[in-house]
């Protein structure tokens, strides 16, 4: 026994039973997806129907419920009636408050560009690019639960274990470059939103679509991309010991073909090697010219900020990472999403005002609306607007009524996004809600998120019934059995 050689599995079913053996393998492996060359999913000839407008992708998420009634729904009934009993003529149950008193923005609105869109002075910087934008005012949730209404909005399913929209689109269209990840995510750098690292995992897809984590206001942007500085890593010792690895990794990898996850893995410390030298590179923000720092707001000068939420510090770290994601996308990053908000905390340092909406709004939507309009203006010199597809996005909007006096309650019935550049149609505005706020003008219609995302990959050149990847028995795809193409935004 001790002389004989080691036989495989795969060789004992192939030498028993005269190949019968063999023909159960295929169909064992061909069904969990491990037949070399035969996988059940389909490849991008399948579901690369359109001609593409776009061809990478930002999504601006803002994590805790933004309020669409205090920045881009101008509402007159709500001034009208500020102050008094709020009554749509409906019973309604709120998350966890009763309904207070008609509560008008605490801000002023003003009109903005040909169109005479009308923003909240708290993103009126966003007025210069309004004629590139699309303001979508119908949209609907399914729940006012947080961590829910994120896996929503960020992966087309309620519940974990399914791939953000980023690992979809990596998977379909790939990367630009292989010397960056197609996929990469930019955290709030106070931590993360609610689900954290499952918003952008790549679940049942191949594991290297998932995203990749860059924090730049960070020593260390990248974890574990180098070796901890406590000199016994060596440049050296490093590459001899990946090259040992990669070669570990690929004598395990022949003797269990088509195993997605081996090879998934191995992609991995390949692209992390390239990284070193790409990466660091790609967020060195230093040598670009200070009248383009000074758009993105990073001029001020400070090294600290005040321990109170303040709308410097949030333009500083929003305009920083607009600023990085134009740089990955200049280099090849296909898909870049950048959050703003981290998850529940006192004080607030998330879109979650329940109790104060001046306090915590205010700095929030400044910073983001100067660092996003920067980014439409930058994208847009550089040529690059026409085939960069952005979306801004929340988890769901908040009531017209009052909580607590100041604070506003979750409203899944009814929120605010916007699209712009990548082939959508500015200027435009689809689907209004009602002269409150609280719900869609027409609640026969509503736009939902599985539209938002069809229409995305539309714009892409996808299919999205056809972009599918096979898992437990079903074709799973991004619109899960819904979604239409939101064609008055095409442009």
């Amino acid at each position: 026994m001790q002389n004989r050689s080691h036989i495989s599995r795969r060789d004992f079913l192939w030498q028993s039973g005269g190949g019968l053996g063999g023909i159960a393998l295929a169909a064992l492996l061909k069904g969990d997806g491990l037949l070399a060359g035969t996988g059940t999913n389909p490849g991008p000839e399948t579901f690369m129907r359109f001609r593409p407008r776009a061809k990478r992708v930002i999504q601006l998420f803002m994590a805790g419920a933004a309020s669409h009634v205090d920045t881009f729904d101008y509402k007159p009934l709500l001034i009208r009636k500020d102050g008094q009993p709020w009554d749509p003529g409906e019973s309604v149950e709120l998350f966890q408050s009763k309904p207070g008193s008609t509560f008008a923005a605490p801000w002023n609105w003003r009109a903005f560009g040909q169109t005479g869109k009308r923003l909240s002075d708290i993103v009126a910087p966003l007025g210069s690019c309004v004629d590139d934008m699309a303001f979508i005012h119908n949209l609907v949730g399914k729940t006012g639960v947080h961590s829910q209404a994120t896996y929503l909005q960020s992966t087309g399913f309620q519940r974990p274990g399914f791939p953000g929209m980023g690992a979809w689109i990596s998977y379909g269209l790939g990367s630009l470059n292989e010397n960056l990840p197609a996929f990469v995510v930019l955290p709030d750098h106070r931590g993360y939103a609610s689900n954290g690292p499952k918003n952008w995992d790549a679940a049942f897809l191949p594991t290297h679509h998932q995203g990749t984590e860059i924090f730049p206001n960070r020593e260390n942007p990248i974890n574990d991309l180098f070796p901890a500085k406590n000199g016994y890593i060596t440049s050296n010792s490093e590459k001899d010991g990946l090259a040992l690895l990669q070669a570990a990794n690929r004598e395990h990898q022949k003797e269990r073909e088509g195993d997605e996850r081996l090879e998934a893995r191995i992609r991995a410390y390949e692209l992390a090697a390239r990284m070193q030298l790409s990466a660091p590179e790609a967020m060195d923000i230093s040598k670009e010219p200070e009248y383009i720092r000074k758009m993105y707001g990073l001029e001020h000068g400070l090294q600290t900020f005040p321990t109170e939420i303040n709308d410097v510090e949030e333009t500083d770290h929003w305009g920083r990472k607009c600023l990085v994601a134009r740089r990955l996308l200049e280099r090849g990053v296909r898909f870049v999403q950048i959050w703003s908000g981290n998850d529940n905390g006192f004080p607030r340092r998330n879109w979650d005002s329940h109790e104060d909406i001046h306090r915590d709004h205010g700095p929030l939507a400044l910073g983001m609306a100067r660092g996003t309009a920067a980014l439409i203006q930058d994208l847009k010199q550089r040529g690059m607007l026409e085939d960069t597809l952005i979306l801004w996005t929340t988890e769901f909007g908040r009531m017209p009524c009052a909580q607590g006096g100041k604070g506003r309650d979750h409203n899944p019935f009814c929120f605010t996004n916007w699209l712009c550049g990548g082939g959508i149609k500015g200027g435009t505005t689809f689907g209004e809600s009602d002269e409150w706020g609280f719900k869609p003008a027409d609640r026969n219609h509503p736009t939902t998120v599985y539209d938002i995302h069809a229409t995305m990959l539309h714009l892409l050149g996808i299919d999205h019934e056809k972009m599918t990847f096979r898992h437990n028995g079903l074709d799973r795809r991004l619109t899960d059995v819904h979604g239409e193409v939101i064609r008055p935004l095409l442009g």
